[in-house]
């Protein structure tokens, strides 16, 4: 009776109240230390009808105990005594205005809802919440919450609130997770508290209602989960590392462990092969799990693993769809039997695996491999919306995986393209001695059209090179290629560097116009030309857009050369200006391009003075100069390409030079030819004479017959025998074969044929005819 959880109560004959049960006093607010021994009109808050109290039965209005009537409709029954004699009734009653509709709606509620003291004691559950803690409401009722759950993070969070309300007075809304009935699948409760109050404002119990919103909860992670992976996945331009943010994904959230396979060729440069439709062999490139012993020492990475046609991995390739598997499935432990029997001792799958997740990385039509979760400590099997989240995130992965794919193929041919084209071992030439480095970016940007060149020139002279296009990629490189090609075949003309540079800028003009209007200037392609004459120690140098190079003197002292460069090659409108230094033997002068101390974050003129500090630094050689220039001026990681060319002059001496200066009269050639050949045999070069005869003689011959004074006749001593005769024409001289009945015609055809190369260049007072010889053994 003091439990029922029904209104009901115990009246004796004489009218007095013996029996008080749980409901009515919820339904009156009296517990039963107060009703029970007092007349049952005591609580009654009018005179019920005749017909009521003969029969008690019947409606009736009860005080409640905050002094509000509550209308009820009685029903009774006899209690006999011994004998059978009338004992009195039981009487139940039943709310029949508003606030039975209340009390209905209260208890067939679909949310969770409870009402509580403010001890924390039940006073009221509805079905939703008994149905929850799987508890019956007799076994809660009138008992307080920590006493009959289990002290948890989660129920001292609830009692915390509950108290909260219950001191404050003020309503309290809050998120928690829970596990459910069985405690296996997580739910999240949207958890409403509130005060009640009695008409004199007094708080005197604390309501709750907790909504079930757990398919909400999940919707919002699988979207949170797309929104972290397009977010984390795809940060390099890096198949593998790609692959592993995938897996850092998953784990644990998503899956006890990941895997990513992929088929060899996209590991490669090679073109895609099709899928094929049996067993598959697959790469490992990434795994991880939550929990030690999960699966991912079944294969190592880098390691190939065949799949057979009928496991998970090779259906879900096959058909491009996520493929689910759980457990008790006979394919699903056929599978996992036959791996482990392949597998070495200690590689195995280990018990525990109840579901399998298999879906393909696909992108742009293409398969690249497969990912699979696997789910071992986690409760849930895998289902349909977990197969449909997983087509997603694998799609973006894929497609993340297939840029990085595509980068690293096209890096590689970008920088196989830069290597063929840039020089591999520099002519050894007697001018400058030479070191150089070349870094290809690593940024996302790719391979950029950063290049360097050394040219040997006519006279022992030499042209030293650097440019740079600042697109990045094969079509970068590509145009790379033919600006190198072009300066080469420019240099050959011997143009002085402005000029050289007004062709090179005609030329990219003419490229951008062929190559349907892009023009090569929209990439930024600059250039630095600087000629070096060791006999007169000059260089000569322009630029196109370039950053200045930096020199070192013999003295320690280093600085940049004051230079106005001109616009970057394409856009033309503006000449290019010279300059021309003297340098001392010895001098250190370094080429580079901006990617050296041009960054985002970096301050150039601060670069630049790091820089001319490391070429005076101590080296015993170039090549470790040009480390030291790099280690002191490159950031750790440089986002451009970078090409570096440093060349420490020498000087020809007086020895290994002779010059004259020749009469315009055919009569002093043969003083000429006698002069050069007593000059080769204070040389000891006594083999060379007899065409170095021949040579003198059309040469000089040809400058005081078409040519103007001054005439002058110089040999140097190099690596190899140069013989120069300059005069004041500008008329180059062009080779041509003579007919049988000509009387001349066949000089310079002899030269040609005679010597190793032969050529002409323009000077500031004229041109200058010239012809090597290779030097005797």
């Amino acid at each position: 009776m003091e439990h029922a959880s029904a209104a009901a109560a115990i009246v004796d004959a004489r009218g007095i109240v013996t029996g008080w049960s749980e409901g009515a006093r919820l339904l009156t607010g009296h517990p039963a230390e107060e009703a029970v021994g007092r007349p049952a009109r005591d609580l009654l808050a009018e005179e019920p009808p005749p017909e009521a109290v003969t029969a008690l039965s019947g409606t009736v209005v009860l005080l409640h105990r905050d002094g509000s009537p509550v209308r009820v409709a009685l029903r009774a029954c006899p209690v006999l005594g011994e004998g059978g004699a009338p004992a009195g009734h039981v009487i139940t009653a039943e709310p029949t205005d508003a606030s039975a509709l209340t009390g209905r709606a209260f208890e067939q509620a679909s949310m969770s809802m409870s009402v509580f003291d403010t001890r924390q004691r039940y006073l009221r559950i509805n079905a939703a919440a008994r149905q929850v803690m799987g508890v019956p409401e007799e076994d809660l009722v009138g008992r307080s919450f920590p006493a009959i759950v289990e002290d948890t993070e989660h129920s001292q969070g609830f009692l915390s609130h509950l108290r909260e309300v219950t001191e404050t007075g003020r309503p309290v809304h809050y998120e928690s997770y829970t596990g459910g009935p069985s405690g296996n699948r997580e739910h999240s409760w949207n958890v409403e508290m509130w005060p009640v109050r009695d008409p004199s404002g007094e708080l005197t119990a604390v309501a709750l209602a907790a909504f079930d919103n757990s398919e909400q909860h999940r919707a919002r992670e699988r979207l949170a989960l797309l929104n972290e992976a397009a977010a984390s996945i795809g940060t390099t331009l890096d198949v593998v590392r790609t692959a592993e943010e995938l897996v850092e994904l998953l784990v644990p959230r998503y899956a006890d462990f990941a895997s990513v396979d992929l088929l060899d060729w996209v590991l490669g440069a090679d073109e895609l092969p099709e899928v094929p439709d049996g067993e598959v062999v697959l790469r490992r490139v990434a795994h991880g799990s939550g929990t030690e012993g999960t699966p991912e020492a079944a294969l190592h990475l880098g390691e190939k693993d065949v799949y057979p046609a009928s496991s998970p991995p090779a259906r879900a390739l096959r058909e491009g769809r996520a493929v689910i598997s759980q457990a008790g499935e006979p394919e699903f432990v056929r599978w996992v039997a036959e791996r482990n029997a392949r597998a070495p001792g200690g590689r195995t799958y280990r018990k525990g695996v109840h579901s399998m997740l298999a879906v393909p990385l696909r992108a742009r039509g293409t398969t690249l491999g497969v990912a699979v979760g696997v789910r071992i400590g986690h409760p849930d099997d895998y289902v349909a919306d977990d197969g449909v989240l997983a087509e997603e995130l694998a799609s973006r992965a894929a497609v993340c995986v297939d840029n990085a794919r595509r980068f690293a193929r096209e890096r590689t041919i970008a920088l196989a393209l830069q290597h063929s084209l840039l020089p591999r071992g520099l002519p050894g030439q007697a001018a400058v001695e030479v070191a150089h480095r070349y870094l290809p970016s690593g940024s996302l940007a790719g391979i950029g059209g950063d290049w360097f060149d050394v040219i040997p020139l006519s006279g022992s002279r030499v042209a030293l090179v650097v440019g740079d296009v600042v697109g990045h990629g094969i079509a970068s490189s590509a145009t790379m290629g033919r600006l190198c090609t072009a300066v080469r075949t420019l240099a050959d003309v011997d143009l002085p560097p402005d000029e050289l540079l007004t062709h090179l800028d005609d030329l990219v003009t003419h490229l951008g116009s062929d190559d349907g209007g892009e023009e090569v200037a929209e990439l930024g392609a600059t250039c630095l030309y600087a000629v070096y004459d060791p006999v007169s120690r000059c260089l000569t140098l322009a630029a196109a857009g370039h950053p200045p190079p930096a020199v070192l003197l013999p003295d320690g002292t280093a600085r940049l050369v004051e230079m106005t460069a001109g616009p970057p090659l394409g856009v033309g409108g503006l000449p290019f200006e010279a300059v021309e230094l003297e340098l001392p033997e010895g001098s250190v002068v370094a080429l580079y391009t901006d990617g050296l101390i041009e960054d985002r974050d970096r301050d150039v003129d601060h670069a630049t003075a790091e820089l001319c500090r490391a070429l005076g630094a101590r080296t015993d050689t170039l090549d470790t100069l040009c480390d030291t220039v790099l280690k002191a001026v490159l950031p750790e990681e440089p986002g451009d390409d970078v090409a570096l060319l440093v060349a420490r002059t020498r000087a020809l001496g007086a020895d290994r030079i002779a010059t004259w200066d020749i009469e315009p009269d055919p009569v002093h050639v043969a003083a000429a030819r006698q002069a050069a050949t007593e000059q080769l045999t204070a040389w000891g070069l006594d083999d060379a004479a007899f065409v170095t005869e021949l040579v003198v003689s059309e040469l000089v011959t040809n400058a005081i017959r078409y040519g103007a004074p001054p005439v002058q006749l110089r040999l140097i001593r190099d690596r190899t025998l140069i013989c120069e005769v300059s005069d004041a024409s500008s008329t180059s001289p062009h080779l041509r074969r003579a007919h049988a009945f000509d009387e001349g015609g066949r000089g310079l055809l002899l030269v040609a044929q005679l010597t190793q190369r032969w050529g002409s260049r323009q000077t500031g007072s004229g041109k200058t005819i010239w012809a090597e010889q290779p030097l005797p053994d």
